[in-house]
C-alpha cells in the first residue's frame, strides 16, 4: 500500500501535465514578481521600461539573491526591456532609437549597465555580449528601503532625465540625454516654411520656443513679427516686448507691452494682464 501512495501522486501529476499539453483550460495565475511599466516623455522622446518586480521578502539581495559580478536580468521573469523613440545619449554615450533588453552586472562599488539588441529574452540565460549596443559604468547609491523593485524617472528636464533602479536599500541611476531643442527647432523651421497665410499661432509658438530656449533668436524675431503681422494678440505682443527688452530696447519694449495690455484687457485672464503691467513697471524703473 505504501508504494501505491508514492506512485499515485506521480501518476496524477503526469496526467495533469499531459492535459496541459493536450488543451486544458487557459488558466491564468498571478506571477510572484508582477509585471510593471513606466513611461515618460522627455522633451520629444518617449522612454518606456517594461519589467517584472521582485520583492525583498527578508532575503539578502546584493551578493545573495543577486550575485555580484554576474549578468543579471535586472528584475525577474523576462529580461527588462527599455525603449527610446529617438536617438539618445546614455551617460554621454550615443544609443540609437529602439528597444533593448536591459541587463546589469552588479558589484559592490560599480555596476555595468548593458543595452542589448536581443529583446524578449527569458532572464539573462541566453544573453550574448556580441549583441550589446552599449555598456556604461554607474555608481550605486544608498537609498530608502524599497520592498518591490522599481524603475522611475525622478529628475526630468527638457533635454535630459535620470532613470533610477531602486531595490532594497540601493539606487542605481543613469542619465539619458535627448536632442529636444534640435528636433523642435527643425520642426519649427519646417512649419514656418509652409505657414498658412492666416496661421499666426504656429508662428507665435515657434518664436516662443526659440526665445525661451535661447536659440535661433534672429529667426525668432522674424517669426513673432510674422505672427503679429497676421493678427495682433496679447501673447505675440508680450513676446515681442520681451525680445526687445532682452536687446536693451526698453522704450520699444514698453510701447509694445502696453499694446499687449490693451489687447489683454479684452481677452486675457486678469492675472496675465497684471504680470505684463509688472514687467512694464520694472522696465520703466530701470530707465
Amino acid at each position: 500500500m505504501r508504494s501505491l501512495h508514492v506512485v499515485l501522486p506521480a501518476a496524477l501529476a503526469a496526467v495533469a501535465m499531459l492535459a496541459g499539453v493536450s488543451g486544458a483550460a487557459d488558466l491564468k495565475l498571478p506571477r510572484v514578481s508582477q509585471k510593471g511599466q513606466v513611461m515618460q516623455t522627455v522633451g520629444l522622446t518617449d522612454v518606456a521600461i517594461t519589467y517584472s518586480r521582485p520583492g525583498v521578502k527578508g532575503r539578502v539581495i546584493w551578493g545573495g539573491l543577486v550575485p555580484y559580478d554576474k549578468v543579471w536580468r535586472t528584475g525577474a521573469n523576462e529580461a527588462t526591456a527599455i525603449t527610446f523613440s529617438t536617438d539618445v545619449k546614455v551617460n554621454g554615450q550615443p544609443l540609437q532609437a529602439g528597444t533593448y533588453s536591459l541587463h546589469t552586472i552588479p558589484a559592490k562599488d560599480e555596476w555595468t549597465v548593458i543595452f542589448n539588441t536581443e529583446v524578449d529574452q527569458w532572464g539573462s540565460y541566453a544573453y550574448n555580449d556580441s549583441s550589446d549596443a552599449l555598456r556604461i559604468k554607474v555608481q550605486p547609491e544608498p537609498h530608502e528601503f524599497t520592498e518591490w523593485m522599481q524603475f522611475s524617472l525622478p529628475d526630468i528636464a527638457v533635454e535630459k532625465a535620470t532613470i533610477a533602479l531602486d531595490w532594497e536599500k540601493l539606487r542605481v541611476p543613469f542619465e539619458v540625454q535627448v536632442n529636444t531643442v534640435e528636433f523642435a527647432l527643425a520642426d519649427a523651421r519646417a512649419a514656418m516654411a509652409s505657414l498658412a497665410p492666416d496661421d499666426y499661432q504656429t508662428a507665435f509658438r515657434s518664436a516662443s520656443f526659440a526665445f525661451q530656449n535661447n536659440v535661433a533668436l534672429d529667426e525668432a524675431q522674424q517669426w513673432v513679427d510674422r505672427s503679429i503681422s497676421i493678427k495682433e494678440t496679447w501673447l505675440n505682443l508680450r513676446l515681442k516686448a520681451e525680445m526687445l527688452a532682452k536687446e536693451g530696447k526698453s522704450s520699444e519694449a514698453i510701447d509694445t507691452a502696453e499694446r499687449a495690455i490693451e489687447k489683454g484687457k479684452q481677452d486675457a485672464p486678469p492675472d496675465e494682464v497684471t504680470k505684463i503691467e509688472k514687467q512694464v513697471a520694472e522696465w520703466k524703473a530701470k530707465m
